[in-house]
């Protein structure tokens, strides 16, 4: 029984409603009046529903989806202007008990270099980010009540937020653990963390205990209800994801978008960010042995109508995709990347040895952050690692009241402006510098209101004087 506001992981992820959905889909996809009035009442900016937007996913029509793919890009410039955030994971620990077949964490994994950071080499691991120049990072860690308790996650928030290095300083950790307890999540409110981050990998119940044998992993609905949990423990920012390519994608689409509906329903707020990570091949892990790979085509499809249809979402995607990937992607409504990441447990100080490896998966796009950055610029993007809203009490439904009500170009622009600046003086090559501080001059006439123009204009001049972390 489908039911939203359920408490229930089988009845708001309703198996039954996701198949009606998906054979509802087949039957309209081409119904050309259906999808025209399902695109009409996207373009009001309000969102889909998972049954609508399921429709347009089965849509065919070329005519049809290039009107989707300008409306996303449309809604991505109107919601979140021309920013980009960018973050790196930072690895602490790769011990894990779960038996996940699709990761090489995987307990029965006798090979994979198992590593796990003090808080020593955590400090020197985050010191070498901060002098790349991140402000906002995700920590990971496997599922390991022994080797990665709750207090060690603890211990390592505490450990990054302390470590100030030159100008360098992490002002947001977000976090990416296991599903827990409502009295840890409690916890990790209280040690100040961003947004609390976890992937479901599948919503096929079915699917999920079969790719999670072993483990506590195991528990399907313990794992479905985390977000509520974590909401009920006080963390107002949650981040959904799934990992394309170990079930059907229309069925995972309607799934996430069930999940986000869900959140809207019961807490009056949906997720802050929704992840679009695809299987890629890492140790004792060939994603050819999944047969439910999607093309770089289905992809951006997936990118746009997620998009159109959760438009206040921040949207994230990882080194995990190509360059080439990644620019389709922004395009369609990406609003937070990756940048010069290591996906191995202490890769930042010193890169691994290939045969000492202890890598979760392959990095694709292996640039530097500078090189990122410059990138970003030249394809008029403002890259940013503003934290303001987050440092400011601005989360949750305060969050999504100023997302959704357009304000952004008189906040969260100003702020990436000057967190931009605060990068180009402190750690940009020669070229980045002169191509963002151009940037930057372009974009300070697109802010509306005078009055925050000035402001912004004079902390651009006071970091140029040595003052940091300005924040409207």
């Amino acid at each position: 029984m489908y039911n939203a506001k359920s408490l229930k992981a089988e009845e708001f992820i309703s198996d039954q409603e996701i198949k009606e959905t998906l054979a509802y889909a087949d039957a309209n996809k081409d119904n050309i009046s259906l999808i025209d009035e399902i695109i009409e009442k996207a373009k009001l900016g309000k969102g889909l529903t998972h049954r609508e937007a399921s429709v347009l996913l089965a849509c065919e029509n070329e005519e049809k989806l290039q009107e989707i793919y300008d409306l996303a890009k449309k809604i991505k410039e109107d919601y979140y202007g021309n920013r980009i955030v960018l973050f790196a994971p930072l690895y602490l620990s790769n011990y894990c008990v779960n038996g996940c077949v699709y990761c090489p964490y995987h307990m029965k994994n006798k090979h994979i270099s198992r590593k796990k950071l003090t808080q020593d080499e955590i400090r020197k691991e985050v010191i070498a980010l901060q002098d790349m120049g991140h402000k906002r990072l995700a920590i990971e860690l496997g599922e390991d009540p022994v080797n990665n308790p709750i207090e060690y996650v603890l211990d390592s928030i505490k450990t990054i937020y302390d470590i100030k290095h030159k100008n360098g300083a992490i002002r947001r950790v977000n976090v990416n653990i296991a599903a827990t307890t409502v009295e840890n999540y409690r916890k990790l409110k209280e040690a100040g963390i961003g947004t609390y981050i976890l992937f479901q990998e599948t919503y096929n119940k079915e699917s999920y205990e079969s790719l999670h044998p072993t483990g506590p992993k195991h528990d399907y609905a313990y794992h479905t209800e985390a977000m509520d949990r974590a909401m009920e423990g006080g963390i107002d920012d949650v981040g959904l994801g799934v990992l394309f390519g170990l079930e059907m994608y229309r069925y995972e689409f309607a799934g996430i978008l069930m999940h986000a509906e869900h959140l809207e329903a019961v807490h009056g707020v949906g997720p802050h960010t929704i992840s679009v990570p695809r299987i890629k091949r890492a140790d004792d892990i060939d994603p050819s042995a999944f047969d439910n790979g999607i093309s770089d085509e289905i992809f951006a499809k997936i990118i746009a109508l997620l998009r159109v249809s959760v438009p206040y979402t921040g949207m994230i995607i990882s080194t995990r995709e190509a360059k080439e990937v990644r620019a389709k992607a922004l395009e369609l409504g990406i609003s937070q990347i990756s940048g010069g990441s290591r996906t191995s447990v202490g890769g930042y100080v010193e890169e691994e040895p290939e045969e000492d490896n202890s890598a979760q998966f392959d990095v694709s796009d292996r640039r530097t952050l500078d090189e990122v950055m410059k990138w970003l610029i030249d394809l008029n993007y403002v890259p940013s690692f503003c934290t303001a809203c987050y440092r400011e009490g601005r989360t949750g439904d305060r969050f999504m009241s100023l997302c959704k009500s357009k304000q952004i170009s008189n906040c969260c622009h100003p702020n990436a402006l000057m967190t931009l600046k605060e990068y180009l003086v402190d750690y940009a090559s020669p070229a980045t510098k002169e191509a963002g501080l151009k940037l930057i001059e372009r974009e300070l006439l697109t802010i509306p209101k005078e009055k925050v123009r000035e402001v912004t204009i004079q902390h651009l001049k006071e970091i140029e004087n040595g003052q940091r972390d300005f924040r409207f």
